[in-house]
């Protein structure tokens, strides 16, 4: 049995879907949101608008050695109900792994928050031998959440 290639969360935040929709589109905020601990900064980015737009990450992990830079290649983008973006070491196109957020109302005053991270594209031998998929957990997605939902009620 082939092994699954992604991992999706999903949690029921308290807050309007416009609002959770306006801190997952700015960069800005994205290290207070990672459950990871790998996101440290922004490096270059206005909020996120459009499909094919592209913003830049300061991180930090042991799997790249220490700090590092990625670009974030924005691949889904529908107004508060979908974001989501390949992430590639920065000056590189994406190798295939990607971070969607999906959004549904329930009622005015709640969001159903979907969070997948699914590397099923990842196709490189060399970097699947180097790289241990799933680098972030199920765990790890879920205090995303959290973060998340800390983030909108403040």
């Amino acid at each position: 049995m082939a092994q699954e290639k992604k991992i999706t969360v999903q949690r029921t935040i308290d807050a309007p879907t416009e609002d959770v929709f306006e801190v997952l589109t700015n960069p800005e905020r994205h290290p207070d949101l990672d459950g990871s601990g790998f996101v440290r900064s922004v490096d270059n980015a206005d909020r996120i608008q459009s499909v094919g737009e592209v913003f830049t990450m300061n991180m930090s992990g042991d799997h790249m050695g220490g700090d590092y830079q990625t670009d974030n290649h924005v691949t889904a983008y529908s107004e508060n109900k979908m974001v989501g973006w390949k992430t590639a070491p920065a000056g590189t196109e994406p190798p295939g792994w990607e971070w969607l957020w999906e959004l549904a109302p329930e009622g005015r005053d709640h969001t159903l928050v979907t969070h997948t991270y699914d590397w099923s594209d990842v196709t490189d031998e060399a970097l699947l031998e180097k790289i241990d998929f799933p680098l972030v957990t199920q765990e790890n997605l879920e205090d995303t959440l959290g973060r998340l939902a800390a983030a909108v009620s403040n």
